[in-house]
C-alpha cells in the first residue's frame, strides 16, 4: 500500500515540476506546481459533451483507460513489499493492462469517426508498438539476470544477482525506462503536447472531442503513467533492503528528477520528424537487446 499511495501522490505533483522546469529553463515565471490539478479540478466539475457520431466505446473508455493504469499499479512493489498482485511472469501482466488502457484510448479516438483523430490514433498505436519490444527485452534482461520473473522478486534480487553489473544495467535500464515513459506519454522528442496543428499531433489530437469530466480522467490517467514508470525507475536504481522511511524520500526525489529531467528534454530538444521517430524507437530495442544478449554470455548461457 506504501508504494501505491506514493506512486498516487507524486502523480500529482509530476506534471506541475514538468511545467516549472519549462518555465525555470525560459526564463518565465510561469504556472506553480499544483496548476494542473487545479484544472484538472475544474473539468472534474464539468459535464461531458458527446457528439452524435459516437457510441457507448467513446463514453466508456476513460474510465476503462484509469482503471487499466490503477490495475498496473497494482503489480508494482515498494522496496521489500510485494505489490498488491504479485505473481510469477507478472510483469507480462502489468505490461498489457498499460496497452489495455492504451487499447481504449485508441478505439474511443477511431469511434469519433474524426479522420485527424484517426489519425492520431494510428500514430500513437504505432508508436507503442515499437516501442513494447524495448520493454520486454529490458524485463526479459533483469529476469535473466536475476533469476526471477516477478517484480517484487527481480527487483529484490537485483542488487545482489552480480555485485559487478549492477551499475551498468541499472545505467541501461533507467535510460530505456525514461525513453519508453516519454514514447507512452506521447513527449519531446516524438510528439509536443503544445502543439496545435493537427497534421502534426498524436495523442492531443486523440481526445479533441472529450471534454469536462472524461478529460479530467485522461489527463489523470497520463500523470498516473508517468508516475507509474518512475516507479520503475525507482526500484531498480534504489536497493530493495534499505530503510522504508528513506526508501520513501527517495521515491519523492526520484520523481522529482524524472520530471526535471522530462521538463529539460522538452525545454532543449526539438521535436523530432515524423519520419524520424521509428528509427528512434527502435534503436531503443537495439540497446536493450545487446544488453540481453551480454547477459546471456556474462551467466554462461549463451557461449562464443
Amino acid at each position: 500500500m506504501t508504494g501505491f499511495f506514493l506512486i498516487l501522490i507524486s502523480a500529482l505533483v509530476f506534471p506541475g515540476i514538468i511545467i516549472r522546469t519549462k518555465s525555470i529553463a525560459s526564463g518565465r515565471k510561469g504556472p506553480g506546481v499544483f496548476q494542473p490539478v487545479k484544472d484538472v479540478l475544474v473539468l472534474l466539475g464539468k459535464g461531458s459533451v458527446f457528439s452524435d457520431t459516437t457510441g457507448l466505446i467513446f463514453r466508456v473508455a476513460p474510465v476503462i483507460s484509469l482503471s487499466a493504469i490503477f490495475t498496473a499499479i497494482l503489480v508494482i512493489p515498494f522496496g521489500n513489499m510485494k505489490g498488491m498482485i504479485s505473481f510469477e511472469g507478472d510483469f507480462i501482466f502489468f505490461t498489457y493492462m498499460l496497452a489495455l488502457g492504451k487499447f481504449f484510448s485508441i478505439i474511443s479516438a477511431l469511434d469519433t469517426g474524426s479522420s485527424f483523430e484517426g489519425m492520431g490514433a494510428n500514430r500513437e498505436a504505432f508508436f507503442s508498438m515499437l516501442a513494447e519490444p524495448a520493454f520486454f527485452i529490458l524485463m526479459a534482461t533483469l529476469a535473466m539476470f536475476t533469476g526471477y520473473t516477478s517484480f517484487s522478486d527481480i527487483f529484490r534480487g537485483f542488487f545482489i544477482a552480480g555485485n559487478h553489473y549492477v551499475l551498468v544495467y541499472s545505467l541501461i535500464g533507467l535510460y530505456l525506462l525514461v525513453q519508453i515513459a516519454i514514447i507512452e506519454n506521447s513527449r519531446v522528442p516524438v510528439d509536443d503536447p503544445k502543439t496545435h496543428l493537427e497534421l502534426t499531433m498524436i495523442h492531443e489530437v486523440m481526445i479533441l472531442d472529450n471534454s469536462g469530466f472524461d478529460k479530467a480522467l485522461i489527463h489523470v490517467a497520463g500523470w498516473l503513467r508517468f508516475a507509474v514508470y518512475g516507479a520503475l525507475i525507482f526500484n531498480i536504481t534504489v536497493p530493495a533492503g534499505w530503510n522504508v522511511f528513506l526508501q520513501a524520500g527517495l521515491f519523492l526525489f526520484v520523481m522529482a528528477v524524472f520530471a526535471v529531467i522530462v521538463g529539460l528534454i522538452e525545454s532543449f530538444r526539438a521535436r523530432n520528424k515524423m519520419n524520424k521517430n521509428p528509427k528512434f524507437i527502435l534503436a531503443l530495442s537495439a540497446i536493450a537487446l545487446i544488453a540481453f544478449l551480454v547477459v546471456l554470455i556474462v551467466t554462461d548461457k549463451f557461449i562464443l
